[in-house]
């Protein structure tokens, strides 16, 4: 017969084991007694039970001993303390060291298995929370980050390294689509705080009065909406971690206030008096050379200082060397998994040589969606060069030719579709930042202006 689980009743009192037996028995549970502290210990080791129900006056010590024994063998197991004498100081002392519950006697029949049932829920919601953790631990570990190349191995070494320290602060550069995010995670997964929240926010999606009530939180009526107390990412990530996205896009007067909780260790919530001390890791990261950031003053400076204790720098795919075709393998056995009919085995070696040649703007990022488009088209065993994007085309197209910054395929090409082109990608890469697109393209703010019109961009902002 299927039971609910296995309950250790601890008491002296042989007529109340034999009562609580016998009740726990008709709901299906399965009881296990023990008397004293000595016994309890010997019970817990050798029927290892889900629940215990354990009396606090025990002939030969305390059931709080027996308390801590159990949360430092087993934390997992649930115990609900028993007592006939309540004590307010046995009450906080069994509660802070870990009991689920406290019931006084008589025991209410009732009332015991109400608590037991929720004693039962919550161990349950505890292995869930458990087996979930351990999923995000093996998807965002270290090795699930794949590359043999020297200059990823050594952002690798540095990250597990940072992992295993105690520095509060991170700053993780690369370009847009290297993975900082999975370095972030993998980074949080292999420290202390692998079993406290991981908690991200992109500083560019949101505006910066947003931001600051989500990281700080606020109080009921500090503003219009503020119904009710919040709590921010700072205290919810509490001895986790926190990851800052794109912290170049904050604005300047929330960088002087994250400066200060980096500085101080601790925070205010938006229209708070009181100051809450900081119990999490920041790990921030930039798409964009934060150091020049501040020289042009668009970043503090002394909060890139904080922030770049430690730096890891995550290279570009088209620095990696043959990584490009151990992830392209990667993302092709991903992409089998939803395939219908046959399966890919690999890239042809004109692919080959394309990803090779290719800048990959994009990144791992731009790889992985370029598989998965060659996934759906493709009808033969290999990827071919016949779904790839066209400008992978023109690499390969433009290989005989003299090699520089840009490659002329061997058909020609209009000049000012080349200008276009260089242009799109500017406004694109900036988010339709003029000033800072016509910085990359090295020309005025209304020439830019200009070309886009001509383009047929809107370019009024």
């Amino acid at each position: 017969m299927n039971t609910l689980g296995k309950v250790l009743i601890v008491d002296d009192d042989r007529f109340v084991r034999m009562a609580l037996s016998e009740a726990l028995k008709s709901w299906q549970y399965e009881t296990v007694e023990a008397d004293s502290v000595l016994s309890a210990k010997k019970a817990h080791a050798d029927e290892d039970p889900a629940i215990v129900l354990l009396d606090i006056d025990l002939p030969d010590g305390s059931g709080l001993d027996v308390l801590k024994y159990i949360k430092e063998k087993t934390p997992e197991t649930i115990a609900v303390m028993i007592t006939g004498n309540v004590d307010v100081g046995n009450t906080v002392a069994a509660l802070r060291g870990g009991a689920h519950d406290f019931i006084g006697k008589p025991v209410r029949i009732e009332e015991l298995r109400v608590t037991l049932r929720n004693a039962a829920e919550t161990r349950e919601l505890r292995r869930e929370v458990d087996r979930v953790r351990t999923a995000s631990k093996l998807g965002f570990s270290f090795e699930e980050i794949i590359g043999e190349s020297e200059t990823m191995k050594k952002a690798i070494d540095l990250a597990r390294r940072v992992a295993a320290s105690d520095v509060g602060s991170i700053l993780l550069n690369g370009e847009t689509g290297t993975g900082k995010d999975l370095f972030a995670r993998a980074i949080h997964y292999a420290s202390e705080r692998a079993n406290a929240p991981y908690l991200a926010i992109n500083c560019a999606a949101l505006p910066a009065n947003l931001i600051e009530s989500e990281l700080f939180g606020y109080e009921k009526g500090a503003f219009t909406d503020a119904k009710q107390k919040k709590e921010g990412l700072f205290e919810q990530a509490h001895g986790g971690t926190i990851f800052l996205d794109e912290i170049g896009e904050m604005e300047l007067a929330l960088q002087a206030k994250l400066l200060r909780v980096l500085e101080e260790g601790t925070f205010r919530r938006v229209g708070g008096l009181k100051d809450i001390n900081l119990h999490s890791r920041i790990i921030a990261a930039s798409n964009r050379n934060l150091k020049q950031e501040s020289e042009a003053g668009n970043f503090r400076l002394d909060l890139y200082f904080r922030l770049s204790v430690i730096q890891v720098d995550i290279p570009p795919l088209r620095d990696r060397g043959k990584d490009v075709l151990l992830l392209a393998k990667h993302y092709i056995d991903r992409a089998n998994l939803k395939r219908r009919g046959n399966a890919l085995v690999g890239l042809a070696p004109e692919v080959e040589k394309i990803f090779m040649h290719y800048r990959w703007s994009g990144n791992v990022r731009e790889l992985r969606n370029v598989i998965e488009r060659a996934s759906i088209l493709e009808d033969g065993h290999t990827v071919t060069s016949a779904h790839l994007p066209a400008d992978m085309l023109a690499t390969l197209t433009g290989e005989s030719c003299e090699t520089g910054l840009f490659r002329l395929p061997l058909e020609g090409i209009p000049l000012e579709s080349v200008e276009f082109e260089l242009v799109r990608q500017a406004f694109e890469r900036t988010n339709g930042n003029l000033t800072r697109a016509a910085k990359l393209l090295d020309i005025s703010r209304d020439q830019l202006r200009y070309k886009l019109r001509k383009a047929g961009y809107e370019a009024d902002a």
